[in-house]
């Protein structure tokens, strides 16, 4: 909860067009967290937008691994990795926030999985815990105390941003109409909100987050 002299931030996760339903890892109805966000946007003083940064050839993509195909798991950076389509690559449009996302309230933006031997689906840290993005210095500097999380994919980048936001001592409320999963395998979208709620996660709606803000 919101306490004296704190502040609440939202946080958007890869809102991207590489995980929209015409990209090249589409999230199914990943479109849909769009209008979402931007209902959401202008009840924040800081709006944060993450964004899967990727060099070509990272170690995440099935195309850097001979023979390997996407949805096969390998060791990447001494963590578990599961390969994915080429997405998200740096410079290329599949990277770029989708077009109808209104970027005018984002105060500030986190790169992350710019490290070609090491993924990042945490807007905090890689997946090894290795290197910090600096979002958590970012947000503690403003007297953040709660996030508030909606995005791309729940089961993947919004699950792991939510538990490390946890882990290092932040209120989560995680925006359960804005956020789509992958489910590569099915259900795996409601069993990341059965764990991060036993995490400490508050699930709300966005109309139950706008009512809230008043």
């Amino acid at each position: 909860m919101q306490g004296k002299g704190a502040m609440d931030a939202l946080i958007l996760v890869d809102v991207q067009n590489d995980f929209m339903p015409f990209g090249a890892l589409p999230v199914p109805g990943g479109d849909d967290v769009v209008s979402v966000a931007n209902r959401l946007a202008h009840a924040f003083q800081l709006v944060v937008a993450s964004q899967d940064w990727h060099p070509p050839g990272h170690g995440s993509f099935a195309t850097a691994h001979t023979g390997a195909v996407a949805g096969d798991i390998v060791e990447l950076g001494g963590a578990p990795q599961v390969l994915w389509p080429d997405h998200c690559v740096q410079q290329l449009p599949g990277a770029s926030f989708h077009s109808a996302l209104d970027v005018t309230g984002i105060g500030h933006v986190v790169q992350k999985g710019i490290d070609a031997g090491i993924d990042s689906y945490s807007a905090f840290f890689d997946n090894n815990h290795a290197r910090d993005t600096g979002l958590s210095g970012l947000l503690r500097s403003q007297g953040v105390s709660t996030v508030f999380l909606l995005g791309l994919a729940t089961d993947y980048c919004v699950k792991y941003t939510a538990l490390d936001a946890r882990e290092i001592g932040f209120d989560v409320t995680i925006v359960t109409d804005g956020c789509r999963a992958v489910d590569l395998t099915p259900g795996d979208g409601e069993r990341a909100l059965e764990e991060m709620r036993a995490a400490g996660c508050r699930m709300l709606d966005s109309d139950q987050v706008l009512q809230l803000r008043g």
